[in-house]
């Protein structure tokens, strides 16, 4: 049975943040997801999630000058100081809200003449992240991001994300896959997850081709849940997409799988 989350940054957006969380437990939801938590003191976020019910499954490291449009640190060169002090702090939250997972936003390409030395950077900054996660028991995790949504982001296919797993070696260091990126950069969502899931470390989901309810488009999601159960997974589901109006109206596709 598929445990989702509700992505809190998308979802109930009508609301002020605070008051999602209500909106998501009412919802019938017993998890939340977001992109960053560091406006708010994490002792106000815990008084949610602890009145509601709700278990926090995942939220991002510092990303940088997010409404200056940077998209993560953790492959620019000469960021690592300000990386690694993210790191640190997103281990707090990580700590106040009992959250286990947390993703490293890789950054934007500016020059393509970068990339190696992007490559040197990013693989230096997931060791130190990783190892710093693995002495509080949390999970480190990269999300490989299409080139439509985010165009020049670093990484965008799950190969990408598994091959740097496969060389840096660390056992809490995992890849997210978000069957919205993965089919617009690769389609073949069944068969790449069964390549690659024994190193997927969340699932998110969406409409494609237009980030709605995961019920409209091309994706038949219905068919990945049940190749999710029946493959062992036993994580969370972000549900990480725009609703086309009012959040609980769109809701019907996930009434089926309360």
């Amino acid at each position: 049975m598929p445990r989702f989350a509700a992505n809190l940054s998308m979802l109930f957006n009508d609301a002020p943040f605070l008051e999602r969380f209500a909106r998501a437990a009412a919802a019938g939801l017993r998890g939340v997801e977001f992109l960053f938590p560091y406006d708010y003191p994490a002792e106000r976020i815990a008084e949610q999630l602890d009145k509601h019910g709700l278990t926090q499954v995942l939220f991002n490291l510092p990303p940088g000058d997010f409404a200056a449009g940077e998209r993560g640190l953790a492959a620019l060169p000469d960021r690592a100081a300000e990386f690694r002090e993210g790191v640190d702090r997103a281990i707090d939250y990580a700590r106040a809200l009992g959250c286990t997972r947390l993703h490293a936003m890789a950054g934007l390409v500016a020059d393509e003449a970068m990339r190696p030395r992007m490559r040197a950077q990013y693989l230096e900054n997931l060791r130190y992240a990783a190892r710093r996660l693995q002495e509080h028991g949390l999970t480190l995790l990269i999300e490989p991001i299409n080139s439509r949504s985010i165009p020049g982001y670093f990484i965008n296919r799950q190969a990408e994300g598994h091959a740097i797993l496969a060389e840096l070696g660390e056992p809490n260091l995992k890849v997210q896959m978000d069957f919205f990126h993965a089919q617009i950069m690769e389609g073949d969502l069944a068969t790449t997850y069964r390549r690659f899931q024994a190193g997927v470390g969340h699932v998110q989901i969406a409409g494609v081709p237009d980030r709605h309810e995961p019920d409209t488009g091309e994706v038949n999601y219905p068919y990945l849940y049940q190749l999710l159960d029946d493959s062992g997974y036993d994580g969370w589901i972000g549900c990480e997409y725009s609703p086309r109006g009012l959040t609980e109206e769109g809701l019907g596709w996930y009434s089926r799988w309360r």
